[in-house]
């Protein structure tokens, strides 16, 4: 067994299963290992970017190590987007690549990434984009080295690591094999934290004071949507929750206010307002999610603030009581204490008002957007998984989209990325086979990585695309309008997204009209094959953004 093998073997041990990886002659022990495994699936990409962001898919929603693989300099370099997202999302994620063979280090290589001699330095590229990156220079450190990267991508906060790997160590023999043992340590509340925070909520609601939570993507990446709706149910508390938690908590809960930050929900950005008490669970205060860093956003109400890295806590706002904890662990542990000290509790007089309730006005001749994300909305499987890549199109899904039965909702993350998403839906796919993954993307972003649809295609993957199409990269035409009362090269030409699709093998939708838009996306649901549905929105339309606080 050579290293190469030896690294595909510990990845299969610990229930990996798919692999995405561009191509190149560096890792080709890599590629031949892979063809001889059983049980990964290894997904070659049309670019490596594509790799990085499928991984991430691939992670998003489950316990599963993301892992992405690229030739060694401009291939691996093409990774770093994609884990950068891994980094800002704290999604375990494995990048592997080839490096310089130890006897030609130094000496100009195709693509040597060594830093010596003028060449740039793979490894502090990496170690400026993850929690630790390591290079295998003999095949006796191997699995020592793929042991401990991985259970530093999944303890603490999780994030991405990286591997170089020699070229002339690939292939020798592995001779300290041995299968990787995980040992990851939860992060868990320490009782005195507990104890402070269940007897100044339960303080305040025995008070009667405006108590609210602010639920975000930490409470999805610790599998908390039992424990986070009992305790919900159990306080009667009114929860917002960020963006990419959406769904969390089915969004027709009574006590929902619905989305916070820029893009609120009306209901939810006044009842942040006039709350006294916020206990922020899972979530790290991001630009979009915290009003653009609203200064006095807390003034005269008390914070607690639930997180699984402590650098976190007063990073943006002075919180008034912390714990350092995941969130399954904190919750459950929350509601048995708050439980001793409080019976049942009356539910508190809430206006729920959210744009999907408010009727759209719309009288051009084109779709508008916030009626396309509700058309969405109502036909959304069950389970479904809904991806926004970067761009206006986002926020149209976030705010027009109710998510009630077992849907999630994910943005591109403060890293935000165009491109993400498009792409990170294959690895998605793969990951949830039991789940629809449906991704609201603009033109802007379909056009940087749309052609990864073909990787859908080649594995058979029912992903549906639909593209938000009006030749503009329309929030930034709206950002230079607000703040320079202007705007410059923003619009631009695109092709029929429909044909492309259908001579890639997809299925293919160019809708016009509003009305045609259900047949299009119900033939997408019935379909076993990939759908790209290309629907010409109106750019003047201004999706719900405060683009200065009030």
């Amino acid at each position: 067994m050579n290293v190469c093998e030896s690294m595909v073997v510990a990845l299969e041990s610990i229930g990996v299963d798919a692999f995405f990886s561009g191509s190149g002659q560096g890792p080709g022990g890599i590629m031949f290992a892979l063809k001889n495994s059983k049980k990964l699936r290894t997904i070659i990409t049309k670019h490596e970017q594509g790799a990085a962001f499928m991984a991430c898919g691939y992670s998003m929603y489950t316990n599963k190590l993301g892992v992405c693989n690229a030739q060694g300099g401009p291939g691996a370099f093409n990774l770093l987007s994609g884990v950068a997202v891994a980094l800002s999302d704290s999604i375990p994620l494995l990048s592997i690549s080839s490096y310089a063979s130890t006897k030609w280090a130094g000496m100009g290589e195709l693509g040597e990434v060594t830093g010596l001699y003028r060449t740039p330095d793979q490894q502090k590229m990496f170690a400026a984009t993850t929690k630790k990156t390591f290079i295998i220079n003999h095949p006796k450190t191997a699995s020592d080295i793929f042991e401990e990267a991985i259970n530093i991508a999944y303890n603490d906060r999780p994030g991405p690591v990286h591997i170089d790997i020699r070229t002339d160590v690939m292939g020798m023999e592995a001779t300290h094999h041995r299968d990787i043992t995980l040992e990851i340590k939860p992060i868990l509340p320490k009782k005195k934290d507990v104890e402070l925070f269940a007897d100044v909520l339960t303080t305040a609601i025995k008070a009667k004071k405006k108590v609210i939570a602010h639920i975000g993507f930490g409470t999805v990446r610790s599998h908390a949507e039992a424990e986070i709706l009992r305790f919900i149910d159990r306080f009667q508390i009114p929860f917002v929750t960020t963006m990419d938690a959406k769904g969390v908590i089915p969004e027709n809960h009574p006590l929902c206010l619905g989305m916070g930050g820029i893009s609120a929900d009306p209901g939810a950005h006044k009842a942040y307002k006039e709350a006294e008490v916020v206990l922020a669970i899972g979530n790290s205060f991001a630009k979009w999610q915290c009003w653009r860093f609203q200064e006095d956003i807390f003034d005269n109400k008390t914070l607690l603030h639930i997180n699984i890295e402590r650098h976190e806590f007063n990073r943006v706002f002075d919180a008034d009581y912390t714990m350092v904890s995941d969130v399954k662990p904190a919750i459950t542990a929350l509601t048995e204490a708050m439980s001793k000290r409080i019976g049942p509790v009356e539910k508190p007089v809430i206006t729920i008002d959210k744009h999907i309730l408010r009727k759209v006005e719309y009288k051009g001749n084109k779709v508008h957007p916030g009626q396309l994300a509700m058309e969405m909305s109502r036909m959304l499987p069950d389970k479904s998984i809904l991806l926004g890549d970067a761009g206006a199109h986002m926020i149209w899904l976030a705010a027009y989209t109710s998510l009630n039965k077992g849907q999630n909702y994910k943005n591109p993350g403060s890293f935000g990325p165009m491109a993400s998403h498009t792409n990170a839906a294959v690895g998605a796919q793969l990951a949830n086979p039991d789940r629809r993954v449906i991704v609201g993307t603009g033109d802007g972003c379909y056009l940087m990585a749309g052609l990864e649809l073909m990787t859908a295609v080649e594995h058979k993957l029912p992903i549906i695309w639909v593209i938000f199409n009006n030749s503009e990269f329309n929030i930034i035409k709206l950002f230079h309008l607000t703040i320079y009362k202007k705007e410059a090269f923003n619009k631009y030409p695109t092709p029929d997204f429909a044909k492309i699709a259908q001579a890639c093998g997809a299925n293919g939708f160019r809708i016009e009209k509003l009305n045609d838009f259900a047949p299009a996306f119900q033939a997408a649901l019935k379909s076993d094959k990939p759908t790209v549905i290309d629907v010409i929105t109106d750019p003047e339309s201004v999706m719900p953004f405060k683009f200065y606080n009030d």
